[in-house]
């Protein structure tokens, strides 16, 4: 008899753990929970992608109540859709997506709001017939981007004294199809067409400084007539500064004595930043890459079951040394020029 006691006692330490006598035992429900937020990162091909991907890592930390699951698409979509489907099977609470092009969204979207996961887009935009596939967007007006940058170098040419048909344009576009290319683009585009300027060329530097430098050196050798290049971003422009400087041009503002004007978008490069202080590039459009405070925000009101806004657009600017421009002008509201010194 007592060793059939003993052998329920051994059991029934067994079954709870062994916990000590007065051991306080955990409530589950008094445990905080962190909230699961599967982030779909596109890549990793500029200054402005890794600025945004550590802003995010900043703002979903255990301490701040986040357990962040990040992947890191390599600029492929199919690898941004399967990371997105492994977000779904893990039961993620929410998707954070920055999609590398706009279309082709439809399907695992419609899957994730199957499953009832919230997702909020990031950085560019998708393009979808039911935009009730996410719940929100926040990031930049790429196409006002391309309009300040284009209307800067308008004042610019003009307080110049420069015939609009004495400017010869080349387009080093971004990534095709994405949101910021669109934008941008259609800017130079716009522009050549409104002010009639010479845009002789467009072709994807795919966001990278070795792109830009390879597609400036074939510019160069096609065009001798170049005396303005829009780089749609920093990375971009780097590399056009390399190869204007190895084919024995110049860089800078001063285009009737045969330099050539850089323009690029983003502001984040410090080497970009500090070329447009000594006029190696010579007017950058912001684009702020700090969206992980801003995802932040928007989680924390939908779990105040508040609804946030469809589009939130982030302020930005335009920098440059140049003191000619103090203001832009677009669709009748003034847009200040920040000098930087």
């Amino acid at each position: 008899m007592k060793r059939f006691l003993l052998m329920l006692i051994c059991m029934a330490c067994l079954l709870t753990g062994c916990r000590g006598i007065g051991e306080k035992t955990s409530d589950p429900e008094e445990e905080k929970q962190l909230i699961t937020v599967g982030f779909s990162q596109l890549g990793a091909e500029s200054d402005w992608r890794k600025a945004n991907t550590e802003s995010m890592l900043q703002a979903f930390t255990e301490e701040n109540g986040y357990e962040l699951i990040m992947e890191d698409g390599q600029q492929k979509q199919v690898n941004q859709i399967t990371a997105i489907r492994t977000f779904i099977q893990r039961e993620v609470d929410y998707i954070v997506l920055a999609p590398v092009t706009e279309e082709g969204w439809e399907t695992v979207l419609e899957e994730a709001k199957d499953a009832g996961i919230p997702v909020i887009i990031v950085d560019r935009q998708v393009k979808v017939k039911d935009k009730d596939l996410f719940t929100c967007w926040v990031g930049s007006d790429f196409a006002l981007e391309g309009r300040k940058a284009t209307e800067w170098l308008h004042a610019f040419t003009r307080a110049q004294g420069i015939d609009p048909a004495e400017i010869n344009v080349v387009d080093i576009q971004g990534t095709l199809g994405s949101s910021a290319q669109i934008g941008r683009s259609a800017g130079i585009l716009d522009a050549s067409k409104k002010y009639g300027w010479k845009l002789l060329a467009q072709v994807s530097g795919e966001y990278t400084q070795a792109r830009g430098r390879e597609v400036m050196n074939y510019f160069l050798k096609v065009y001798d007539q170049i005396n303005v290049v829009y780089c749609e971003n920093d990375n971009e422009a780097l590399g056009v500064i390399e190869a204007v400087e190895a084919a024995g041009r110049k860089v800078g503002s001063d285009i009737r004595n045969g330099e050539i004007l850089v323009m690029s978008f983003d502001g984040v490069n410090e080497t970009a930043l500090q070329f447009a202080r000594e006029d190696k590039i010579s007017c950058i459009g912001e684009c702020n890459p700090l969206h992980g405070p801003r995802v932040r925000k928007i989680i924390e009101s939908l779990e105040k079951g508040e609804t946030p806004e469809k589009y939130e657009y982030v302020d930005e600017s335009i920098f440059s040394s140049l003191d000619q421009v103090q203001a832009v002008e677009v669709d009748g509201e003034s847009y200040p020029v920040t000098l930087l010194k």
